[in-house]
């Protein structure tokens, strides 16, 4: 298996770009490193939690279930739901973005064959230590870098997705454009993220609330929105408490 984990890796390697930044990459915790002592930023709570040793070692048993209940998910199956929207399968290359310890991703992995991988990528190195030390798989391996600026050449991927995360990143829209931008043409993104839900002034108080701690609430239309300027097809939403599934295809030129 050692070996069988070291190609994924070594198949994750060969994806990014330039080889300058390829070339420069550290893989000694078992994850392709490309931005080495440069630490996530932390401006709030909810970043400061993402970036924690602690966090990282209780995300799925804990901190992501009180998540899912909070946005109304207990009966939504998210890892099913992305592999059906992402239409994976076979020697797909997919990427992960904010992918956290790598659960999600590893499943997203499992669904792939042949030289198939699924690529986890996040900021955070704790997380991505966690990730590496408990996710990685034959078809799953992990990048750190910043996910405002993807290293890797427009076109790379068959599938995209972030799912949970989006909500808490500085610049949410920059990471969707990039997003949009790696992704081969006839390939699928998928998103999961927060929703406003209700009344006005229902919405503005989870507002308010989500800005103490970070947390960012979207309005139902911006991601569709956005998916349409962009030209993707097949655009579809499902909005469950107020979480919002978002996919779309990105048309063949």
């Amino acid at each position: 298996m050692t070996n069988a984990l070291d190609g994924a890796n070594h198949r994750a390697l060969q994806l990014i770009s330039p080889p300058n930044l390829r070339d420069a990459a550290v893989l000694d915790e078992g994850f392709v490193d490309l931005i080495g002592s440069r630490e996530a930023p932390q401006p709030t709570i909810a970043q400061r939690a993402m970036n924690s040793s602690v966090v990282a070692a209780i995300y799925e048993r804990l901190w992501r279930p009180v998540g899912v209940a909070a946005l109304g998910l207990w009966k939504t199956d998210e890892h099913t739901k992305a592999a059906t929207d992402l239409r994976l399968g076979g020697n797909q290359r997919v990427l992960d973005v904010a992918c956290g310890p790598g659960n999600f991703t590893k499943f997203l992995g499992s669904r792939l064959d042949g030289d198939g991988i699924a690529v986890g990528f996040d900021i955070s190195r704790p997380m991505l230590v966690q990730a590496a030390r408990d996710n990685r798989s034959s078809h799953a391996a992990y990048v750190r870098g910043d996910g405002r600026r993807l290293p890797f050449e427009d076109g790379t991927f068959d599938a995209v997705c972030c799912y949970a995360a989006l909500y808490l990143v500085p610049e949410p829209f920059t990471i969707v454009d990039e997003l949009i931008r790696v992704l081969r043409p006839g390939g699928r993104i998928a998103i999961m993220t927060s929703c406003a839900r209700g009344p006005a002034f229902v919405s503005k108080v989870q507002t308010v609330a989500s800005d103490r701690f970070g947390v960012r609430t979207f309005d139902r239309d911006e991601f569709t929105t956005i998916f349409q300027a962009a030209g993707l097809t097949e655009i579809e939403r499902e909005v469950h408490g107020v979480a919002q599934f978002v996919s779309a295809t990105k048309p063949l030129r």
